[in-house]
């Protein structure tokens, strides 16, 4: 059950995962690195973030507890919406195919009712108490933000993901 339960989330989450890369498919840098909405946030920004605030945080450091990544993110200042303008895009999406890669070594061996490894003290009021939970808010982050990125693509090209020219 638990075998199939894991499957099931992480299938969803890879189709999420897919969906972020896919719709970015053919965009130049210009189109990448451009704020679209008043918000003034990128799709290369967007990807960015959600490497280091979903991916790496959520998994790496809240689910495993790697040390490391709990170091790099407490000494980040924050910065994942704006990854520094030497990055390329090539690197950025490198960057979520690496940490996403990290994260599911990791849950391939995972107890889904094991609470979190480490719980950062920023977070007052609430917790997530499995790793399931840990990863339904990912999944749930991803497709938010995938669908951020099919409203952004349609404005920056009129490209919509699931209507065939």
């Amino acid at each position: 059950m638990a075998d199939t339960e894991l499957s099931a989330l992480l299938a969803a989450l890879n189709s999420k995962r897919t969906h972020v890369l896919g719709i970015l498919e053919g965009l130049d840098e210009e189109a990448l690195r451009r704020p679209v909405l008043p918000s003034g946030w990128t799709c290369l920004g967007l990807v960015h973030h959600l490497a280091l605030d979903d991916e790496k945080f959520w998994f790496r450091a809240v689910a495993a507890g790697d040390r490391t990544a709990i170091a790099e993110i407490l000494g980040s200042g924050n910065s994942a919406w704006h990854p520094a303008p030497e990055k390329t895009p090539e690197e950025v999406f490198a960057l979520y195919r690496r940490e996403a890669g990290l994260a599911d070594a990791f849950l391939a061996a995972a107890d889904l009712d094991a609470p979190p490894a480490w719980w950062p003290d920023f977070f007052s009021g609430w917790q997530h108490d499995t790793l399931r939970e840990v990863i339904l808010h990912v999944i749930t982050e991803t497709a938010t933000h995938a669908g951020h990125l099919d409203a952004v693509r349609e404005l920056i090209d009129g490209r919509q993901r699931l209507v065939v020219p």
